[in-house]
């Protein structure tokens, strides 16, 4: 296999007629651009130079290889710059996926943050659950996730995946304006035992903490009504038929018709979780998309600092 260094050596020597003018041209001694066609003249089998008094010129075969040469070192030098550029967070591009709560929430704006500081970096986002995202950042699909977990369904990412812990996610519980408990600012799930319930789909991970937290506070829910869209889950709750509960990433925009109320003594939380594939697998433009998201959590656990407002709304709400 012919040496690309060596390649890069005859195309100087043929520009410049000598090895001579080669070796200054290259910061090499004449000697070593000798060395450098002799062994490339081993490699391809024949005489490239023909040495005359005042220089060199190229042989039949040479003039072969140095048109050959130039097309594939000039592939090379571009796919240099190619790689300096996605180095530099000049280009390359970042596949990421979110779930659809952070989705309409804290993405947007990491995403307007990075496009303001790298604009020639391509982006992707696709949107979907962390069961069916996970596998995806797995398979080498996706650079970047946004997930969430709870303590009692850990994620499965590969063993040398980076993850990285943004915020807590508490579920509130959704009421009726009208409902019997919607003056109560804090409410325990035992006090809603007989009630109807309106959850996302029974397979998805906030279904199922509904029911543990339910079933550890000595019921069974019984779920009226299934819809993963949370404004929909808002809708029935507001029509009186079931009470929900809607982490507050999703209480971005609260209906006027229902009331949202802390659970005590302590919510059903979520954590919102950033995950990157292996160092091998890692794309620079992933690591500087992970700054600013937890920028953006931080900022967003600043606002949750307020307290809630009369209509019970979450911090997060009560800004929106």
């Amino acid at each position: 296999m012919l040496n690309v260094a060596r390649l890069r050596v005859l195309r100087e020597v043929a520009y410049r007629g000598s090895l001579s003018g080669a070796a200054l041209a290259l910061s090499y001694t004449q000697s070593a651009v000798s060395q450098q066609v002799a062994a490339l003249e081993a490699e391809a089998g024949m005489a490239l130079l023909e040495r005359h008094p005042r220089g060199v010129s190229l042989t039949a075969a040479g003039q072969t290889l140095v048109g050959h040469a130039e097309g594939v070192l000039s592939r090379l030098d571009a796919a240099e710059a190619a790689l300096a550029e996605i180095a530099g967070l000049r280009g390359g591009r970042l596949r990421m996926a979110s779930f659809p709560t952070a989705g309409a929430t804290l993405m947007p704006l990491a995403i307007a943050t990075f496009r303001a500081s790298y604009p020639d970096v391509e982006l992707t986002l696709a949107e979907d659950e962390p069961e069916r995202v996970a596998p995806r950042l797995r398979a080498g699909e996706l650079d970047l996730a946004l997930l969430f977990e709870f303590s009692e369904e850990a994620l499965e990412l590969e063993a040398d995946a980076t993850r990285t812990d943004l915020l807590e996610d508490p579920l509130y519980l959704a009421l009726p304006r009208e409902h019997r408990l919607a003056e109560k600012p804090r409410l325990r799930l035992p006090d809603l035992a007989r009630e109807a319930w309106v959850q996302t789909s029974a397979a998805s991970p906030c279904a199922r903490q509904v029911v543990r937290s339910c079933h550890a506070a000595g019921f069974e829910p019984n779920v009226a009504f299934e819809s993963d869209d949370y404004q929909t889950v808002q809708g029935l709750v507001a029509a009186g038929v079931g009470v929900a509960l809607i982490p507050e990433l999703a209480l971005s925009v609260v209906r006027d018709d229902i009331v949202i109320r802390a659970l005590s003594p302590a919510p059903p939380t979520r954590r919102v979780v950033a995950a990157t594939p292996s160092s091998a697998r890692l794309v620079p433009a992933a690591p500087a998309m992970l700054g600013i998201l937890e920028a953006t959590a931080a900022s967003y656990e600043k606002q949750r600092g307020r307290p809630a407002d009369a209509a019970g709304r979450p911090p997060l709400a009560a800004s929106a």
